[in-house]
């Protein structure tokens, strides 16, 4: 299994990229393919020091996604999100620069709901809901668009180049 982010500067993979995901199906996998899935896409998060990453990032046509934020009490909250979707958004909006895994290198200031509710499933295929606002929910939107084959690039007219990805590299890597 390859452990590659896919990138918009490769045609092939942009195309992947740009594609809406299909729906995740329970009964086409065992718990333990499910769980073998969730901990390779955390790993691969983690080792590019993203705190989202959707399926389609690593060639996978499936709509999950991880994502792993700190929360308002010091920790971090893991999160893997089957066939999410946006249930609800605030009027209310919040500009914030996004970044990107599958766009290195490249920021922009993009203009989102502040809140939101996403629906979805958890790993055992349970349905799950989940409300939020700040981070977190700048980080589901990103990752949904991502699996409906959006790009942060398409939200934005202020796309520049950062010599120090380090220095924002925790803002959005999904």
């Amino acid at each position: 299994m390859e452990n590659k982010i896919l990138v918009i500067g490769n045609k092939r993979e942009e195309k992947i990229l740009r594609a809406k995901t299909a729906n995740f199906d329970f009964s086409k996998s065992s718990r333990k393919e499910t769980n073998e899935l969730v901990a390779r896409m955390r790993r691969i998060m983690r080792a590019a020091n993203g705190i989202g990453l959707s399926a389609n990032q690593i060639g996978l046509s499936l709509r999950v996604f991880v994502a792993e934020v700190p929360d308002a009490h010091g920790g971090v909250k893991f999160y893997a999100v089957f066939n999410p979707h946006i249930e609800k958004t605030s009027e209310e909006t919040v500009s914030y620069e996004e970044g990107c895994l599958s766009i290195p290198g490249k920021w922009g200031d993009v203009v989102r709901p502040a809140r939101v509710t996403i629906a979805g499933f958890d790993k055992a295929g349970r349905p799950a809901k989940v409300k939020a606002w700040g981070l977190l929910a700048r980080v589901f939107q990103h990752e949904i668009d991502h699996l409906d084959g959006k790009l942060f690039i398409d939200r934005t007219k202020d796309i520049h180049s950062s010599e120090a990805d380090d220095r924002i590299r925790g803002k959005d890597g999904g």
